[in-house]
């Protein structure tokens, strides 16, 4: 089973870089152009696209 990311981004690039060295599938607000939506949203978009989303505060 794998594992799908999502990261908001206020999560570190540094992290994000680590998870996808090791094979990690990761998709990143920035990458999706979702950066400015609240994280209610973001979790709608994680989910429509079978991701977990990964944030931090």
């Amino acid at each position: 089973m794998t594992i799908s990311l999502y990261m908001d981004v206020h999560v570190p690039q540094a992290i994000t870089d680590q998870l996808r060295r090791r094979g990690i599938d990761v998709l990143t607000a920035s990458d999706d152009e979702t950066q400015t939506l609240p994280d209610d949203q973001l979790l709608g978009r994680a989910t429509q696209l079978n991701r977990v989303l990964f944030t931090q505060s």
